[in-house]
């Protein structure tokens, strides 16, 4: 373990003179104090209708995530006998639900329609891998004990079932809080939610506006146990369901042709290979976009373990006090629930147009997610050594029984880092997200469909990478931190 975090390290050493860390604005502080100063005095009354931006919000997470689990829930149990089941779902959650969403409002336009299906479709492939992994660890014993004859389908209603439906049931609740964050994330490709109004304000320099917008998204993610019961979600299912209308009329030709033609290279079809040679001439200059795409899901790993080792001990019973633990668990709650998009999005008005907002939103959001799960566990261990000062506790106690998780989470969310590192180039880092937004908007779909694929590609091959590395015992529980 250790020589693969001073690989991992080193390799971020040698290539970061490559990456492009610039601040280019002149008075990033001038702007952050403008910033601090809207969130400390949020300007409640200048927001436009904020209860229906967030019942929208709501109300997109809520049915895609059920959609998703009506999609993937019979994925999940042909997932282990079939190969082809497993590719399609690594590639179906290999791509982000941004890039979902660009790829359905060609289609469907800005309606709720396209947000379902980018959070339905990816969600899908998600959730087969999860449930499926969580089935496969059910014990077999109760199922071996029902009588010779008693079909498949009843021994898994009765055994298999009811033993993995707490876990089934925690990851769907987990699902629904990443829906949240997604949902909010599809209002910077224009789709109503608290997203737009947020992007929206931040650009246009209203901090006192985007302040408050962000506190009732905050205040969202923080009393989801209370409002997200399950004897609310009725309700909930039905006022989401009277918010997501008006539907698009679909084109059932117009659909055919952009599935049938437009998203594919025209000398494919026609069998022309000479011209899909001069075709492939037309695709941007890959080799830097797919390097800045590896290079900054490399510092954004490294720099999430650096943030993971540095703040889980004050978030920790073992260490500090009480109001200091309570102020850590605080900021580490508020940066995991902050999607790296937005974080990136602020960073970019602060420092300008460069590779260092992206890393710094990739290492403090999935820092701070790491570092909040390893003070849990840290938690619910207990030193042998009590007598021990703090540093030695934390060298010798602690930390060495804590790494293999940590590592292990951080392997996990290698594939994370990298779907986010694509997505991130819709603000103007040159990752392949970049050319895909690009080419989306000048309506080239087949360059933009290439592009997606070879950004599955790399997810795919990512994912496969950190599961070799991966330690193979780690006392920490989190199932799907990879998707």
């Amino acid at each position: 373990m250790a020589r693969h975090t001073l690989t991992l390290v080193a390799l971020a050493l040698l290539l970061l003179p490559l990456a492009d860390l610039s601040v280019i604005t002149r008075e990033p502080w001038t702007e952050l104090a403008r910033m601090v100063q809207g969130l400390a005095w949020p300007a409640w009354g200048a927001v436009e209708s904020p209860f229906h931006a967030l019942g929208l919000t709501i109300a997109v997470a809520l049915w895609g995530t059920l959609a998703g689990v009506v999609l993937g829930f019979p994925l999940a149990l042909l997932f282990a006998r079939s190969r082809l089941v497993r590719a399609g779902c690594a590639f179906l959650r290999a791509i982000h639900e941004l890039f979902w969403a660009l790829l359905f409002l060609q289609v469907f336009g800005l309606s709720a329609l396209t947000a379902l299906a980018a959070l339905a479709i990816p969600y899908a492939g998600i959730f087969a891998k999860v449930y499926a992994e969580i089935l496969e660890q059910t014990p077999r014993a109760p199922g071996d004990a029902l009588p010779p004859g008693v079909g498949r389908l009843v021994r898994f209603a009765y055994t298999e079932l009811p033993l993995a439906w707490p876990r089934l049931a925690a990851y769907t609740r987990y699902r629904f809080e990443c829906g949240l964050r997604a949902s909010v994330l599809l209002g910077f490709v224009g789709l109503p939610t608290l997203g737009f109004q947020l992007e929206t304000a931040f650009r246009e320099g209203r901090y006192h506006e985007a302040g408050a917008l962000l506190w009732l998204f905050y205040l969202l993610i923080a009393s989801l146990p209370w409002w997200s019961h399950r004897r609310l979600l009725p309700v909930l299912a039905i006022g989401g369901a009277l918010l997501l209308g008006p539907w698009p009329s679909v084109d059932g030709a117009l659909l055919w042709r952009f599935v049938s033609q437009d998203i594919w290279p025209r000398p494919l079809l026609e069998g022309d290979w000479p011209g899909l040679v001069t075709w492939l001439t037309r695709i941007p200059d890959l080799a830097p976009a797919i390097g800045n795409t590896l290079l900054l899901g490399l510092l954004g790993t490294v720099g999430s373990l650096l943030v993971a080792l540095v703040m889980w001990p004050w978030a920790s019973r073992h260490f500090g006090n009480r109001v200091s633990r309570l102020a850590s668990k605080g900021l580490l709650v508020l940066l995991r629930s902050t999607p790296e998009l937005m974080l990136a999005f602020i960073f970019l008005l602060l420092l300008g147009p460069s590779m260092l907002p992206a890393w710094l939103a990739l290492a403090l959001h999935n820092g701070a997610l790491i570092a909040f799960l390893i003070a849990r566990h840290a938690d619910s261990l207990t030193p042998g050594m009590a007598n021990l000062p703090a540093s030695g506790r934390l060298a010798y106690e602690l930390l060495p029984r804590l790494y293999p998780s940590l590592l292990a989470l951080l392997y996990y969310r290698a594939e994370v880092i990298l779907r986010e590192t694509a997505i991130l180039g819709m603000l103007g880092v040159a990752t392949l997200g970049y050319y895909i937004d690009e080419n989306f908007q000048y309506l080239m779909f087949d360059i933009a469909c290439f592009l997606l694929l070879v950004t599955a590609a790399l997810n795919i091959a990512v994912d496969a990478l950190s599961r070799r590395f991966r330690p193979k015992e780690a006392p920490l529980d989190v199932p799907g931190m990879d998707a």
